[in-house]
């Protein structure tokens, strides 16, 4: 008989579980506590679990737990890439963040970006990922659990999550939200709906829903640019949700909830970097009001890209300064993310591309999942 897997579900899926092999209800909020508050992988680790309860949770279920086959820190600013291998040998990526040493809050705030597919469909040109293609959704478990294991090798608490990884977030909308509901539970890691941010390449109907839904979890936007035949060479999504349909459904977002939008902007060299976008963006900001994440590009020259992705490259970091200025002039709220990790292939697929090859996105080999040693952890 095969065994039911815990890692992905709420309290209240937990609590129909243990009902349903003849426990009490109450029993399902201490495996709840234990998976996701203690990180427990195992049913013996449930010490205040009586033993003839957890004997029947092992010949009944399981709890699935990612394995780390790779890691890799940057002595430079300390963020730390991990490579998981899921349950059937395929492998994302997950990172982990400190904030710079000279932040306000640097020692308090940790991100971890996390992944929501293995892989991804959206062939967007700056991105390793796309160079993947796409192989399946990741459950809400497999979400969850990028935080669990993250935290173990974490020196302090993870704060902040971002998800910002591998894969379209909206494109598995439900196992995402699903996944958000069990990190914020204060029985569970307890991180603050404020704290959580779901990203999208430009999946207007889903931003609807969130803000429909009364999502309380921060959106961004991978905006990248505001011309639309700009955005549909780049980004190839745009064909379906226009930049113009996108704003609509931004603008919604910001009515229905008052909560301002991220608006994701990485800055490639004479494409997107001239004064004629920082006017655009200017004036998007008077129609939304919002903040704006200015991104260096990673190059993705290690993926041999062709056609217009070759043609790609990053924005000098004096055009950045003068592209985030001009927003401030206007009072825009603007972020300059920091090239975090760059040393180590931090940028968003690069490791499982390095690590795995770029035969599809294949399974970690062996069952002993051994990685060239360069990506060891």
């Amino acid at each position: 008989m095969s065994r039911q897997n815990l890692k992905g579900m709420t309290v209240a899926e937990l609590q129909d579980f243990v009902l349903s092999i003849g426990e009490r209800k109450y029993r399902g909020g201490q495996v709840f506590s234990w998976m996701y508050a203690k990180g427990a992988s195992s049913f013996e680790e449930m010490s205040d679990i009586s033993k003839g309860f957890r004997d029947l949770l092992a010949k009944s279920a399981e709890i699935q737990t990612l394995e780390v086959v790779a890691a890799r820190r940057s002595p430079k600013d300390g963020t730390t890439k991990f490579l998981f291998c899921l349950a059937d040998g395929l492998v994302v990526e997950s990172v982990l963040i400190p904030p710079e040493r000279t932040s306000p809050d640097a020692g308090k705030r940790l991100t971890l970006c996390i992944s929501t597919q293995v892989g991804c469909p959206l062939d967007c040109k700056f991105c390793a990922t796309g160079t993947m293609g796409f192989t399946r959704n990741l459950t809400a478990g497999e979400i969850v659990d990028q935080v669990i294991q993250a935290q173990k090798h974490a020196s302090r608490r993870i704060t902040n999550v971002v998800y910002m990884g591998m894969g379209e977030p909206m494109l598995n909308y439900e196992n995402v939200i699903k996944s958000v509901d069990i990190l914020t539970d204060d029985r569970s890691l307890n991180i603050g709906a404020k704290h959580i941010t779901i990203s999208t390449a430009g999946y207007a109907d889903r931003i609807r829903r969130m803000a429909d839904e009364g999502r309380k979890v921060k959106l961004a936007l991978s905006l990248h640019s505001l011309d639309n035949e700009k955005r549909t060479r780049l980004m190839p999504i745009t064909k379906k949700f226009s930049v113009d349909e996108l704003l609509d459904a931004m603008e919604y977002y910001y009515r229905k909830t008052k909560r301002r939008p991220t608006f994701e902007y990485i800055m490639i060299d004479g494409f997107n970097d001239t004064a004629s976008d920082v006017k655009k963006m200017v004036q998007l900001s008077k129609r939304i009001p919002c903040k704006v994440n200015l991104i260096p590009f990673h190059s993705i020259e290690f993926t041999n890209p062709s056609g217009f992705a070759s043609t790609l490259k990053p924005s000098g970091r004096s055009r950045i300064d003068d592209f985030a200025n001009a927003l401030r002039r206007e009072n825009i709220t603007v972020m300059v993310r920091s090239s975090a990790g760059a040393d180590i292939n931090a940028a968003c697929g690069q490791l499982a591309v390095l690590a795995i090859g770029r035969e599809g996105l294949s399974q970690v080999p062996s069952s002993s999942r051994q990685l060239p040693a360069s990506y060891a952890t």
